[in-house]
């Protein structure tokens, strides 16, 4: 049995995980508190981006959980932090408008950005919208996109995620998107980095096997896969990746922890 108790760190998916849209899954705010009772760290990685950091926070705050706005590590953050980098960057945004808050420090045009930065935008897209991206792209525009997700869970079941955009639009320029959120690893070394503990101190929780679970073991992380959100049987059957442990909910690890 994977043991738990070498674990000092965590870093917790969002949606899925702690909650469903709006609604905290199930034990999920008393185990946050245990964690934090125990000084065991803490991080909560999302790949959510139609929302600033300032937002998740109160939106994690209202629904009763006890974090601090400096241990949620989110797509736009982790993208801000790279364009920082690139002292020339132009952007395009294609991002929900919470979200463009965190790019207030970069100039912003629709003639010729050097940077495009997709995140969800919902039932804005359209093909005028995909052809103007991929017209930058072949202009040399690099692309970055804040995830590549298939799909995510909402109360109204699963819904298509902006993966199948960034995949079409890397097949039609035959240039390779910058993937910022999970599973990259640049993402990942963000957060465990902050936790300044030792890769195999650290686990990863997530509803997403490749994503969350294959993600943080490619960083040397322990993956464990929760049996809510997005979780599917038939998608772990068919992955490569082998989660460490498999666990019903975000409430079976408060059981396991009180246990040690």
């Amino acid at each position: 049995m994977t043991d738990l108790s070498k674990i000092k760190g965590y870093l917790f998916d969002l949606d899925g995980v702690l909650y469903v849209d709006n609604a905290p899954i199930d034990g999920a705010i008393e185990t946050v508190a245990l964690l934090k009772k125990r000084k065991i760290a803490c991080r909560f990685l999302t790949n959510t981006s139609t929302k600033s950091t300032t937002t998740l926070y109160q939106k994690l705050k209202q629904m009763g959980f006890a974090i601090e706005q400096d241990e949620i590590i989110s797509t736009p953050y982790a993208t801000v932090l790279y364009l920082r980098q690139k002292p020339q960057a132009r952007c395009y945004l294609l991002l929900a408008e919470d979200a463009k808050r965190d790019f207030r420090e970069f100039p912003q045009t629709e003639d010729k950005p050097n940077f495009i930065v997709i995140g969800d935008i919902g039932d804005v897209w359209r093909y005028s919208l995909l052809n103007q991206v991929f017209q930058y792209m072949m202009a040399g525009a690099e692309l970055i996109a804040l995830h590549k997700n298939k799909f995510w869970q909402t109360a109204n079941g699963l819904q298509l995620d902006i993966g199948a955009f960034i995949t079409g639009l890397e097949y039609a320029t035959g240039k390779s998107a910058i993937i910022v959120g999970k599973p990259s690893p640049t993402f990942f070394e963000l957060a465990f980095k902050d936790l300044h503990l030792p890769r195999e101190q650290i686990a990863v929780i997530g509803d997403d096997v490749e994503a969350d679970v294959g993600g943080g073991q490619a960083c040397g992380l322990m993956g464990i896969l929760v049996q809510t959100g997005k979780f599917r049987t038939e998608q772990v059957v068919k992955s490569t990746v082998k989660p460490d442990l498999i666990i019903n909910s975000i409430k079976s690890l408060g059981t396991m922890l009180e246990s040690l």
